[in-house]
């Protein structure tokens, strides 16, 4: 996927996190970044199961159920976070 250039404004606790976590996964801060929007996203729950499904050519019953079951609780999560997020 392309890359585009951007300007952001973090708190300072929120870099430091950034380029602690870059320090220490030998990785730029641009990627912590990205990493962190998509688990965010949700995007990390789609990578595993296109990567298992690639790796074992099919995922068993037993393994989509629980693969659905964390994607519902991931959504039931981001769902909670959105309504306390209003509320405040």
């Amino acid at each position: 996927m392309r890359k585009v250039r951007t300007t952001l404004t973090l708190s300072e606790d929120t870099l430091r996190w950034v380029k602690v976590q870059a320090a220490r996964q030998g990785k730029g801060d641009s990627e912590i970044i990205e990493e962190a929007l998509r688990r965010d996203r949700g995007d990390d729950v789609w990578e595993r199961l296109w990567h298992k499904n690639r790796e074992l050519g099919a995922m068993d019953e037993d393994d989509a159920m629980k693969l659905a079951l964390e994607a519902q609780r991931w959504a039931r999560r981001q769902l909670a976070a959105e309504r306390r997020e209003g509320t405040q």
